[in-house]
């Protein structure tokens, strides 16, 4: 469960101004609440209480944003199709600002590796970088997205174009296809959810 010790007040502002909706507090100790992406943030005197499943893009948006990030991603399906999990880690100059891996149900290896780019890229625009270098081990998701390969199937055709909206979003960004030890800990991710 993420602590942010700030001005609560500053941060109902980043939240607001983020499009978040954000609530009176349910206790006399609680100046305000805010549910975004299955987490919710509850504000006391001088910190922020994240808690919940995913809580990464909420602790994103209160760090405030700007700046340049790395962000690798990785999905995986045991069967293909089969259980299936994702994994996306964003990087900046002072270390990994955000992370997640969760099971996404019954998928292809494609369909998890496009899902966990999106979830990236939602997470990354919701914090508000102005730089993004994207890394992924997956050729396939690499090349449709910069538009080099076609994409026949029609539910990663609908990922690419949800990826290139989000990508519109930021400033200046890249995607380029790495090696799997250059995206380990995105791949521990996808492994962890689907061991656990």
């Amino acid at each position: 469960m993420p602590v942010i010790d700030c001005d609560p007040e500053a941060a109902r502002e980043r939240l607001e101004a983020a499009g978040v909706d954000v609530d009176d507090g349910n206790t006399d100790h609680e100046r305000w609440r805010a549910r975004h992406a299955d987490a919710t943030a509850v504000a006391y005197d001088d910190k922020v209480v994240v808690q919940g499943g995913s809580p990464a893009r909420l602790v994103g948006l209160l760090g405030g944003g700007g700046g340049r990030a790395h962000l690798y991603f990785d999905g995986g399906s045991r069967g293909n199709p089969g259980p299936a999990a994702v994994g996306w880690v964003l990087v900046t100059g002072d270390g990994i600002a955000a992370e997640d891996g969760e099971r996404i149900g019954r998928a292809t290896n494609n369909q998890a590796e496009y899902e966990a780019l999106v979830r990236g890229l939602e997470a990354a625009v919701d914090v508000g970088f102005d730089e993004l270098a994207v890394r992924g081990d997956s050729e396939l998701v690499v090349r449709q997205v910069r538009g080099e390969w076609d994409t026949n199937d029609p539910q990663l055709r609908e990922r690419r174009l949800r990826a290139r909206e989000l990508l519109a979003r930021v400033e200046e960004w890249s995607i380029d296809h790495v090696p799997r030890e250059i995206n380990d800990h995105a791949d521990e991710l996808v492994n962890d959810a689907l061991d656990g």
